[in-house]
């Protein structure tokens, strides 16, 4: 997980307005899912697959090598590319990258030109990474929490001024140039939406987050182990709108949550909704579905098929209800 530096304080913890007002319309979330493998021919079919099958968004990710790594890995701006070429709605992205390993510059280029060819359809989820791809510190990346929170907010100061179409200079800490200009500007306007990992309770994450257009959600579930649909996410959504408003931002702002849900049997809609209807009311806006467990082309195949999750009214009231005396995912 992300984080460092102190936690948020719990005297500023706050409710949101979302809390409580969706728990019936699970419909309004979104629902990516992530390839958790494929090579970048499969992972293009995959993403058409699952445009045909109903998803909203579909994610590749970014790792360079891990431990022993037997498994094999793709870099993600070319499998977006392909994955671009096969589909013409779904949204497009990685979950997550790691831009403090990257230049600025060349990001932002790669980043432009991809939000051209898929006709505005990239969004940027960016983190800081994990330590435990050796393309941090077995290849001399930094590896200090600090040092990749500063580089990866400049970056994100970066992609934004080169995107404006105007002449830009930067002159930070970490990185510095003259005036330049890059065209074509992005398709979407300012730019590519940028969802930044949000650590909860770490502050410098959390502002870093809401700084931008969407937060990633990091947390912990009701038993304290780390999750992204965590059991106090009405509390994370509360404290990001008091510090967006008090920052001026009143902006379209998206809250990603994922993990896994079920799918193939007789009950998996009301399943689903158990899991999904409380993070909706607390207001999340996006679910992504990754299963890390089995990295079959097979199983993820099946996944993509089977859609996203669809939830009936009458599921969403009842895991609603069921959230509302206690019990629930929420």
């Amino acid at each position: 997980p992300e984080g460092g530096g102190p936690d948020v304080p719990a005297g500023v913890l706050g409710q949101g307005s979302h809390a409580g007002s969706r728990c019936h319309m699970i419909a309004g979330m979104q629902f990516g899912i992530i390839l958790t493998t494929g090579d970048a021919r499969q992972c293009a079919e995959m993403a058409a697959e699952a445009e045909a099958a109903g998803w909203d968004a579909v994610f590749t990710y970014e790792v360079l090598a891990i431990g022993a790594d037997d498994h094999d890995r793709y870099d993600p701006w070319i499998t977006l590319t392909a994955m671009a070429m096969t589909t013409s709605r779904i949204r497009l992205g990685a979950m997550v990258f790691a831009p403090s390993r990257r230049r600025p510059w060349k990001l932002a280029r790669e980043a432009i030109t991809l939000d051209c060819l898929s006709g505005g359809r990239l969004v940027l989820p960016v983190g800081m990474g994990t330590l435990d791809d050796a393309g941090f510190a077995n290849v001399g990346e930094p590896v200090d929490a600090r040092v990749r929170g500063e580089l990866l907010t400049e970056t994100l100061e970066i992609l934004d001024g080169l995107s404006s179409g105007k002449s830009f200079s930067y002159a930070g800490d970490h990185y510095r140039f003259g005036p330049m200009t890059f065209r074509p500007r992005p398709v979407q306007r300012p730019r590519v939406p940028i969802w930044v990992v949000g650590a909860w309770p770490h502050v410098k994450s959390m502002r870093r987050a809401a700084r931008w257009d969407g937060v990633v959600v990091q947390g912990a579930d009701a038993a304290g182990n780390p999750s992204n649909a965590p059991a106090n996410l009405s509390e994370i959504v509360g404290w990001l709108q008091a510090e967006r408003l008090r920052s001026g931002l009143d902006g379209a702002f998206d809250v990603v949550v994922g993990g896994v849900t079920p799918f193939g049997s007789a009950d998996a809609d009301a399943a689903a909704a158990a899991v999904l209807a409380p993070l909706a009311a607390a207001g999340a806006t996006w679910w992504a579905e990754g299963d890390w467990s089995d990295v079959s082309l097979g199983a993820l195949r099946a996944r993509i098929a089977a859609g996203p999750p669809r939830v009936r009214s009458g599921d969403a009231g009842d895991a609603g209800a069921a959230s509302d005396a206690g019990g629930g995912a929420g």
